[in-house]
């Protein structure tokens, strides 16, 4: 790795304050990470002839979109309900209890849920069949967009490998200017190639895609990353293995209640 200079250390400087913030308030958000907050999905594609890396345009807060339909108390089928990109998820289809995920590449507690709580609940309740696990993509700012696009271009079988390779590795390519080199040395790692990868940049279905599965998850009531909903419930906080622990068997309880009562 070539050492940071004094210019790229001082443009960084932003961008490690916010997420620190991020840290302290427990979460990622539009609010929090104001620089980093856009309303879109758009990646940053360089215009021919020039090289990457380049700084990216400011970004709009989401706030300046105006105001978006909320569903107060939103059902199961509306909370389930798919756009034109297939779910990306572990576990069993017809686990009787689904967890979903709202995630930013560039959030750091996605990448403290992945690398602490999510091992503990994928061995205790998704691989025994209990649990399916599912990620939807809420990227906030453009880097997170640029990256989950390449996400979304990686075949389906390596999309979870590609997901927590990002997460892992966000020291190596998360800055506040969108450096899509770097982005592509981690999507790299699963077999994606440089055409594949420029192409995918400019693939506007998958564009289209992904920003009617963020749309859709402000209009569920998400607000920034990680969100989840457990069995149907929306929970806007950062959550503890022992905390998402006690809701999955709260909720198998109540399934099971429930299979009781109609035997």
């Amino acid at each position: 790795m070539m050492p940071v200079g004094k210019s790229r250390s001082m443009r960084a400087a932003p961008l490690a304050a916010a997420l620190l913030a991020a840290l302290a308030l427990g979460g990622c958000s539009g609010e929090q990470l104001t620089s980093l907050t856009s309303a879109s999905i758009e990646p940053v594609v360089p215009a021919a002839g020039s090289a990457y890396g380049g700084a990216s345009q400011a970004e709009t807060n989401d706030a300046t979109t105006g105001p978006r339909e909320v569903i107060a108390n939103p059902s199961v089928a509306e909370v389930m309900q798919t756009g034109p990109l297939p779910e990306m998820a572990w576990g069993k289809a017809d686990a009787p209890v689904v967890i979903i995920k709202y995630m930013s590449l560039t959030c750091p507690y996605c990448r403290k849920f992945l690398q602490e709580v999510f091992p503990e609940i994928k061995k205790r309740y998704v691989d025994t069949g209990k649990v399916r696990f599912i990620l939807r993509e809420f990227p906030i700012g453009r880097t997170s967009g640029t990256a989950t696009i390449a996400l979304r271009c990686a075949p389906p079988a390596k999309y979870l490998d590609l997901y927590g390779k990002f997460l892992d590795q966000q020291a190596t390519w998360v800055s506040q200017e969108v450096r899509p080199d770097a982005i592509f040395k981690v999507a790299q790692q699963v077999g994606m190639k440089r055409e594949e990868f420029d192409l995918c940049l400019k693939n506007q279905g998958m564009i289209d895609g992904l920003k009617w599965v963020k749309d859709r998850g402000r209009t569920l009531g998400i607000i920034g990353t990680p969100n989840f909903f457990v069995d149907g419930k929306l929970v806007k906080r950062v959550l503890t293995a022992p905390e998402l622990s006690t809701m999955i068997e709260t909720a198998l309880a109540a399934k099971g209640a429930t299979a009781s009562a109609a035997r």
